[in-house]
């Protein structure tokens, strides 16, 4: 049986999503850009014209043979997508890279931080990753970093943005917007609640955007994270009334003085950009289109010896896409 690493062929399942636009056209600027895509979904996205290299590609359907004869399959959509055509990925003997959160309690799966002591080196005998969301990737980095300063407790609150619901979501956030400035009832399908000039704990009862489910995967990621640092984070995540990009809040316990110096230099070797101008506020448009994660310096908490406060931002698509891309490049090495 031929080995699947030979093929030169690559399936984007969930290649309608803003995370598999965006992983594909990444994609096209590595050495896979010479490979084969195949761009795949659900049946509501199947005729979608896109391109792949310049030419004209249509999203097809999940069939069988799907992903047949392929090195490397992506899955970018929902996660209930993921868990129904996982099998037959599996099946195919290729490399199943996962970003939708599905398969981080699979057996045998190997959660990809890149971040030194967790999920660092890709073992190239498996044949199943789960990518973190940009929030668990934070969360590691975070816990990476401030773990060698003595950390005794971390809690981060996220605040998500409308693109995480995929494009109706973005639409759904304008509509609202221009609704509610003319002086009109604003529509809510998909949220089903007011989400525009509104930060919020929770959607409406019948919305099938969920915060706690969020909640649930960024602290299975952190779990993984957590690794031989015993510190549990506390996590809370919110709606934001934005567009793109995470931005998010944590504070820090640590058990020995550390100089404010010291912790930036030490988020810095973490892998985080730090902002140092204090005339430019930190927000989530910093970090839009940018693999990296952003960090305002830290400041002390005052009242609580020890305690530090960060500010971050994140941008939702391309840190999990730019992640995905850098552990198939370490795979293909």
């Amino acid at each position: 049986m031929p080995n699947p690493r030979d093929f030169h062929r690559i399936v984007i399942a969930g290649a309608s999503s803003l995370l598999g636009a965006e992983l594909k056209s990444l994609l096209e600027e590595t050495r896979f850009a010479s490979w084969d895509f195949s761009l795949v979904d659900e049946e509501i996205a199947v005729g979608t014209l896109t391109e792949v290299g310049g030419e004209p590609a249509v999203i097809q359907p999940v069939e069988e043979g799907t992903f047949h004869r392929s090195s490397l399959i992506f899955f970018t959509g929902s996660a209930a997508f993921t868990e129904r055509n996982l099998p037959a990925a599996r099946e195919s003997g290729a490399t199943v890279i996962d970003l939708s959160g599905a398969v981080l309690n699979s057996p045998g799966v190997q959660v990809w931080f890149a971040t030194e002591g967790v999920g660092h080196n890709a073992d190239k005998h498996k044949t199943l990753y789960a990518v973190p969301s940009a929030p668990g990737l934070a969360t590691a980095k975070l816990l990476n970093a401030l773990g060698p300063a003595g950390l005794v407790r971390l809690s981060l609150i996220f605040f998500r943005p409308v693109s995480e619901a995929g494009r109706p979501g973005i639409e759904e956030l304008e509509s609202q917007t221009t609704q509610l400035l003319s002086f009109q009832s604003a529509g809510q399908p998909v949220f089903d609640t007011q989400v525009a000039f509104n930060l919020i704990d929770r959607y409406g009862p019948t919305s099938r955007q969920n915060l706690q489910s969020v909640r649930d995967r960024i602290r299975s990621e952190a779990g993984v994270a957590v690794g031989r640092n015993s510190v549990e984070p506390s996590i809370q995540v919110l709606h934001a009334p934005v567009f793109y990009g995470y931005t998010f809040t944590a504070i820090a316990e640590l058990n020995s003085k550390s100089s404010k110096e010291a912790l930036v230099e030490i988020c810095r070797k973490a892998g985080f950009t730090l902002e140092s101008d204090p005339n430019s506020p930190l927000g989530n448009l910093n970090a839009s289109g940018d693999s990296a994660i952003h960090l305002a310096l830290p400041e002390s908490d005052p009242a609580q010896p020890n305690t530090w406060w960060f500010w971050g931002a994140a941008d939702n698509i391309r840190v999990p896409a730019s992640m995905a891309i850098k552990l198939a490049e370490k795979l293909a090495e």
